[in-house]
């Protein structure tokens, strides 16, 4: 393990017990109470367009690269790997088909940023994967470097990347001979093959690890004889965890992210407990939340192992931290995790990708193109810069003309 050292979610059996997140209802502010404001007022504007292979899939890390998958017209290989960039809106093709494509793999999955790529192959007959990393080039990505490779015990690994690291979260299978393994956030340096553990968790983490500009997000479980699920802030370059906080007990993120008050989290379903954040939507702090996350030295019967945990005595502070704050929901049925255009905070809800303004207390629904698929603009974007990328695959034929069929891909910058 690196010097940004393997960390794991625990719990001291000491009076104090743990803390989760206590928000009242009257510390919520809904954006039911917010006002509605016409496209046209939008103070966000998409300054970029891009038209894709149809069927394309999109992700953007930073302000600069987003990853694609390119479907071919071909069954052979399904799709291609693609690096957008976006200020200029040209995308190169970076790699053709599987590095191990003689062997029966496909490309599955990818993220990447301004540093380098990470993505996953599947041989999905066979149930076996592999994580591959590389460095960006003049030419788009250096040598591929081998991370990690697993088979029917462990899940495909899902992705991320933050400065020059590649990050992956490995999950055991419920119902494989690993089902008992811990659960593993790794990562490695582009153009590297050195991976190593960056967080451990005794059980499974609620959700995959989000990419947030210089930090990645993940959810372990910490070590109690109950279930309860830690949001937790990575460095993206010294892996260290710079902040924390404990949802009560059973309470399952669908995603979570980081704002500029702190962490995000969304649930796709309804609590009959937890008070003020009991719904399913997007919560963020309403206010910045004072960082309390306390070392292990300034804590006492804190954990002593500190490559291989962080003591609940350590992430209690912050956890009460984050309840002093007022609380912004966002009610609506969720589809992603939020991102941020510059000042404005940018949330995919069931039927529009939309553009809030915290502070004046206003949405801006953004309109969806004609013939967009039922999803409209999906939210590519889950960092916080001065972009905001979104996509959505139009099957449309106006009446007269002839049959638009695309990918269209919408680079936000503020107005």
């Amino acid at each position: 393990m690196g010097a940004g050292a393997a960390y794991g979610a625990s719990q001291s059996r000491d009076s104090d017990g743990t803390a989760t997140l206590s928000v009242p209802e009257s510390s919520v502010v809904s954006s039911n109470d917010f006002e509605s404001v016409k496209d046209a007022d939008a103070p966000v504007v998409a300054n970029t367009t891009i038209k894709l292979p149809y069927g394309s899939l999109v992700w953007a890390c930073d302000d600069d690269i987003a990853a694609c998958l390119l479907p071919t017209e071909t069954g052979k290989p399904l799709v291609e790997m693609g690096l957008l960039n976006l200020k200029s809106g040209k995308c190169v093709t970076v790699l053709e088909h599987a590095i191990a494509e003689e062997e029966g793999f496909e490309i599955y999955d990818v993220r990447a940023n301004a540093a380098g790529a990470i993505w996953t192959e599947a041989d999905i007959l066979d149930g076996v994967w592999r994580v591959y990393a590389a460095a960006r080039s003049k030419k788009g990505l250096g040598e591929a470097k081998l991370l990690d490779e697993g088979d029917v015990n462990w899940e495909m690994p899902t992705l991320a990347c933050s400065g020059d690291y590649g990050y992956w979260q490995r999950l055991p299978q419920l119902d494989g001979n690993a089902r008992v393994e811990d659960s593993l956030l790794k990562r490695a340096a582009f153009g590297t093959d050195a991976a190593e553990v960056v967080y451990e968790s005794q059980g499974r983490m609620a959700c995959a690890p989000t990419s947030c500009g210089d930090a990645i997000i993940a959810t372990p479980r910490a070590r109690t004889s109950g279930t309860y699920y830690q949001m937790t802030r990575i460095d993206g370059t010294t892996g260290a965890v710079t902040d924390a906080c404990v949802l009560p007990s059973s309470m399952k993120p669908m995603e979570c992210s980081w704002a500029p008050n702190g962490f995000t989290f969304v649930f796709d379903g309804i609590y009959s407990y937890g008070d003020g954040i009991a719904n399913l939507g997007t919560y963020l702090p309403y206010e910045p939340v004072a960082n309390a996350l306390a070392s292990d030295g300034e804590t006492e019967n804190a954990s002593t192992d500190a490559q291989h945990s962080v003591s609940i005595e350590a992430v209690n502070p912050a956890t009460r931290a984050y309840s002093q704050v007022p609380w912004f929901h966002f009610a609506r049925e969720p589809r992603s995790a939020p991102s941020w255009c510059g000042n404005w905070l940018m949330i995919r809800s069931q039927t529009n990708l939309c553009a809030i303004d915290l502070a004046g207390r206003r949405v801006f629904p953004l309109a969806a193109e004609n013939g967009a698929n039922d999803y409209g603009d999906f939210l590519a974007s889950t960092h916080l810069g001065k972009r905001a990328v979104s996509f959505s695959n139009i099957d449309y034929t106006p009446i007269g003309g002839e049959q638009e069929k695309y990918c269209l891909v919408k680079v936000w910058e503020e107005a």
